[in-house]
């Protein structure tokens, strides 16, 4: 079923120094902190990835102090696959510390055949619901998001079906994803009208994507909900890896769905060229930098991290050590990114 399907990291306790170096920030107006990085399973928790990668790399997340990990109903592939991948991570290492962990998964995309397994209905959320929380082998998830905005369905029925997971108890937390300010601003008044406060907005947010710099930041505020950046690094982009042509273990390359070729272009690689010296400048990986700027922005509680490896996390990690810009440095971005 999976790649490499063997048990060889037996026995696993977490580090006693978890805590000692992740920073964690409030969750809008909630109780709830995140720390400053979390874990996607978006990539490479499939059933055709090798599960000790998969593993090894919840693991030393965990070590870190990453606490929450982010997945979706249809991720893999196949559908399914990387809740299952990561309930059997649960199952093997995580089961004793499910009280120290935020757990998420989301519905409202392409999930099974007929018309009751995509977008916003009650019928799909809560079955999606059910489907995930079996999959994973969980009583409940810490958030529950919808991943998408419904123009078809009323907007009153989705929000319903998340005030209703929470009052089933298989859910602790509501979001939502990708929604405009406006869209965000009425699903927040009608979740608090039920009682159940919209908890986080998970936004593609990036340095070549900046759509919620005009006006769902300042919604989030108000509202005081949180919020965890997706694609950070632009599908890889805003990394080290495009600088001299497009390597052939490169999402690009293996994966052409999300980026490509055309994605890639002259233009946005003098670009990244041009960010990754001020990177060098400041004594980081240009990943590291891209990380820190979005970070930058008190609305931003964490951001969402997808690796294959367990180096290029432990190097997303240390992009916390300099989170700081001078106002030099925010100016030269700026430049480049116009």
């Amino acid at each position: 079923m999976y790649k490499n399907d063997h048990n060889p990291l037996q026995n696993y306790q977490a580090s006693n120094s978890r805590y000692d170096t992740m920073q964690y920030r409030r969750c809008g107006k909630s109780g709830i902190l995140l720390p400053l990085l979390s874990l996607g399973l978006w990539h490479n928790f499939g059933h055709a990835d090798d599960y000790t990668k998969a593993r090894d790399i919840v693991r030393t997340a965990f070590d870190n102090g990453i606490t929450h990990f982010d997945l979706a109903n249809n991720y893999g592939p196949p559908y399914g696959a990387a809740e299952e991948t990561f309930g059997r991570i649960l199952k093997d290492d995580l089961k004793s510390y499910r009280d120290e962990m935020i757990i998420s998964s989301k519905a409202g995309w392409d999930m099974w055949d007929g018309p009751y397994g995509n977008l916003g209905s009650r019928k799909y959320l809560i079955a999606s619901c059910d489907q995930s929380l079996k999959r994973m082998g969980l009583d409940y998830v810490d958030i529950f998001y919808h991943h998408r905005p419904d123009p078809d369905t009323p907007l009153e029925e989705t929000m319903g079906a998340l005030d209703h997971l929470v009052r089933q108890g298989k859910a602790l937390y509501v979001g939502i994803s990708q929604y405009s300010a406006e869209d965000t601003a009425k699903a927040s008044k009608i979740l608090k009208e039920l009682g159940t406060p919209c908890l986080i907005h998970q936004p593609r947010y990036n340095m070549f994507d900046r759509w919620v710099e005009g006006g769902l930041l300042e919604t989030l505020n108000t509202e005081g909900i949180g919020a965890i950046a997706f694609s950070p690094l632009e599908q890889g982009i805003l990394t080290n890896k495009y600088l001299n042509g497009m390597p052939n273990d490169s999402r690009a390359v293996k994966d052409a769905r999300y980026l490509n070729e055309n994605h890639i272009t002259t233009e946005v690689l003098e670009k990244v060229q041009q960010l990754n010296a001020i990177a060098v400048d400041r004594g980081q990986s240009l990943a590291q930098m891209a990380i820190a700027w979005i970070l930058r922005n008190p609305e931003i509680t964490t951001v969402l991290v997808g690796v294959s490896k367990t180096v290029q996390l432990l190097d997303n990690i240390k992009s916390l050590e300099n989170l700081k810009f001078t106002e030099e440095e925010l100016a030269r971005i700026e430049t480049i990114l116009k």
